[in-house]
């Protein structure tokens, strides 16, 4: 009677080769030998061979996008975009000065001039454009004073995708009418890191494991600019562009799972959404057991061995709880497709090669706990005995 608490269930089947370590992460295999003949760690080995070259590299060697002179030309600094609202001074003529949007086409539109184009341009660039518009006209003989500076940066609209976790077009940059420094508001000048390209990283999910960001390509006006942005993780300034309205962004991917990718930074997801099930006893619901309704946020870059502590299926009597098992859902982000995972707990955290079987956490997983064998056959005789107490009454 008691056998289906005892019996071994078979292992999960995947369709990605999960068990040869050629999947999404290497760390996802079964353990292949013993405990006694742990071998020394493979898997970050195992997931650089599938590496495709950085892309960011020239035939030199050198990075496109890091120091290079036309991308910090065109597309460092601050620059305009619409919807911008910009204060414009021109000495004390109150016929040209004043306060203006930058409009839907990009231009800058003020009285009796021709438009001005302000997309894309810094506000030193437009200054020259005014002053070259007023004296054109006749309106200047010598060069008035001239001042153009930003009022307020507007929110913008890019679209992400490649390797990163959501991609889709994104608005970056606004400020909620709860979150406004009215001080700022009044001072002349404004400054935001919103409108960056590592806001809008973020705004997406973060880049994923698999990302080559020593190439990651914006497309402006029709030009294409690679940026290096590995700085990020290297301790380094990174190249961090503001972004504009319009602008597309790209993240190619190098094809393998890079562990040196799995920590925070800037581009990095701000955490991970683990879906958790942790029924094991003495726990008999969630709330019980410390878990929330849905999920548990942890830190990214959280693993397996981690996650169970986290979610209560670790500890308790050695006699009762100690052998338990869990079940790691998760998805391959580059081919969309899932894979099951499942770990006799206390013997992946008693090998000493454990770490080349503790895979690191993605958003979205799910984890699901497993008691063991000694409380599922005292499961089975509680239920027993609820289903004996039932029949006495009934009688």
């Amino acid at each position: 009677m008691l056998t289906p608490a005892c019996t071994a269930y078979d292992t999960p089947d995947n369709i990605e080769p999960v068990a040869t370590g050629d999947a999404y992460q290497a760390q996802y295999r079964d353990p292949s030998v013993t405990r006694a003949n742990a071998m020394f760690l493979r898997s970050e080995a195992l997931n650089a061979q599938k590496c495709l070259p950085y892309g960011g590299l020239d035939a030199n060697g050198a990075g496109l996008g890091k120091g290079s002179a036309m991308a910090d030309a065109i597309l460092q600094g601050e620059r305009l975009t619409r919807n911008d609202l910009l204060d414009v001074r021109v000495g004390d003529d109150p016929t040209f000065s004043g306060s203006y949007v930058v409009s839907r086409d990009g231009t800058l539109k003020l009285p009796f001039l021709d438009p001005i184009q302000a997309q894309g341009r810094s506000t030193t660039e437009v200054e020259a454009d005014i002053l070259r518009g007023l004296q054109a006209k006749d309106f200047y003989a010598d060069a008035p004073q001239l001042s153009v500076r930003v009022t307020d940066f507007a929110s913008v609209t890019v679209g992400v995708s490649g390797a990163v976790f959501e991609p889709h077009a994104v608005e970056i940059g606004g400020v909620p009418g709860d979150g406004l420094d009215v001080l700022r508001q009044a001072a002349l000048g404004a400054s935001t890191e919103g409108r960056n390209l590592s806001a809008a990283l973020r705004a997406v999910g973060g880049v994923r494991p698999d990302a080559d960001i020593s190439a990651v390509e914006v497309r402006r006006g029709g030009v294409l600019y690679r940026l290096d942005m590995r700085g990020v993780f290297e301790g380094q300034n990174a190249v961090d562009i503001m972004l504009l309205t319009g602008d597309e962004v790209r993240v190619p991917s190098r094809q393998c799972f890079q562990e040196d990718l799995m920590r925070p930074s800037p581009i990095s997801p701000p955490g991970v959404s683990l879906f958790l099930s942790n029924l094991t006893q003495p726990a008999s619901n969630n709330a019980a057991a410390a878990i929330g309704q849905t999920v548990r946020e942890v830190p990214y870059g959280t693993r397996y061995l981690q996650a169970v502590i986290d979610a209560n299926c670790v500890g308790g009597p050695r006699s009762t709880s100690a052998d338990r098992s869990s079940v790691l859902f998760t998805r391959n982000p580059v081919t969309g497709v899932s894979a099951v995972i499942e770990r006799d707990i206390e013997d992946l955290l008693r090998r000493a090669d454990r770490d080349d079987y503790d895979p690191y956490l993605l958003p979205g997983d799910a984890l699901a706990c497993y008691d063991s064998t000694v409380t599922n056959i005292a499961e089975v005789g509680r239920i027993f005995g609820i289903l004996g107490a039932a029949t006495l009454i009934a009688r």
